[in-house]
Order: C-alpha cells, then sequence, then structure tokens
C-alpha cells in the first residue's frame, strides 16, 4: 500500500509542479502588470504578490484542515519573480511593452526555477507516503502520470520553457485589460 502511495505523492508533486508552474506564472504575470500599469509605480507588482502569497497561506491552511499533509500544498513563490517584473519596468522608465515582453519572459522563466528550490525543502513524498495513507480523491484531482521523461527529466526546465512563452501574451492580456478599465471608467463617469 505505501509504494503505491509513494507513486501517488511523487506523481503529484511533479505534475503539479509543470501544472502550477505555467498556470501560476500566468496568473502572476497579468494581475501583476494589470496592478502595476494602473499604478504606474514600480513596486506595485510586488505588493500584489505579496497579496496573493497570503491568500495561498489560507488556501494552504483550508487544505490541511482536511486532513492532507502539511507539505501536499506548496505556497508559491510569487514575490521574487515579481520583483523582477517591476526591475524591468523601472529600469525601462517605465516602458509598458518592456514590461510586457522582458518582465513577461522573466516571470515565466523564473517562477518554476524560485518553486523548485521552495519543492526541495517539503519533505520526502516516501516520508508523506508513510505517515499519511493515500486520500480519496475525486475523479478530476487524480493526478496524470507525469511524462517528463521526454524533457530530460526536468520539470523547471519544462515549466520555465513553457512558461516563458505564455507569460508574454498574458502579461500583454493584464496590460490591455488596462486599457478597457480606463474605458469603462470613462464610460461610467460620462453617464452620470
Amino acid at each position: 500500500r505505501n509504494a503505491g502511495d509513494y507513486i501517488f505523492y511523487t506523481d503529484w508533486m511533479w505534475t503539479s509542479f509543470v501544472v502550477f508552474s505555467v498556470s501560476q506564472s500566468t496568473m502572476l504575470a497579468v494581475g501583476a502588470i494589470y496592478y502595476m500599469l494602473f499604478t504606474g509605480v514600480p513596486g506595485t507588482a510586488t505588493y500584489y504578490a505579496t497579496i496573493m502569497t497570503i491568500y495561498t497561506w489560507v488556501a494552504k491552511g483550508a487544505w490541511f484542515a482536511l486532513g492532507y499533509p502539511y507539505d501536499f500544498v506548496v505556497v508559491p513563490v510569487w514575490i521574487p519573480s515579481a520583483m523582477l517584473l517591476d526591475l524591468s519596468y523601472w529600469a525601462t522608465r517605465r516602458n509598458k511593452h518592456a514590461a510586457i515582453i522582458i518582465g513577461g519572459t522573466l516571470v515565466g522563466l523564473s517562477f518554476p526555477l524560485f518553486n523548485m528550490v521552495n519543492l526541495l525543502l517539503v519533505r520526502d513524498p516516501l516520508e508523506v507516503a508513510f505517515k499519511y495513507p493515500r486520500p480519496t480523491l475525486p475523479a478530476y484531482m487524480t493526478p496524470i502520470e507525469p511524462q517528463v521523461g521526454k524533457f530530460y527529466n526536468s520539470p523547471v526546465a519544462l515549466g520555465s520553457g513553457a512558461g516563458a512563452v505564455l507569460t508574454v501574451p498574458i502579461a500583454a492580456l493584464g496590460a490591455k485589460l488596462n486599457t478597457w478599465t480606463y474605458r469603462w471608467m470613462a464610460a461610467l463617469n460620462s453617464s452620470t
């Protein structure tokens, strides 16, 4: 039984690492660039990432309360990647397009790297498997067997590569949402 639980936790860890690297780096890019360009102040992205980190602590607490091991949900390292986004905006003298292209790429590349450092510090899946028998998961939460071998066994390279490609258009979307926000604000103000 415990061997199966070990495989479960290991698969869950690596599969979720790649999937969450992509999804969370894009979440960070769209939200952080939206708020940063809205205020026009470098540093706002880091502020946004700090708030998101606190939200994640709450989510981790909820999983823990459901009986999952403390290390089952690893709090993502949002802040350093957001600092790089802020830095690209500040270093290019608040150039929106540089923030999208350079900042978006830096977020996508760096996020899996910072998170791997985080992941290496958690307990070994074998230890978790012996202390916590595998919980029954609904079908949609069942991890897919990871195909990391095709990518030289590197979830970081896979996450960074996919992240760097996807965060740039998503950062551009965050910037575009700003334009729409100003239009909505103008439309609301003109109608009153």
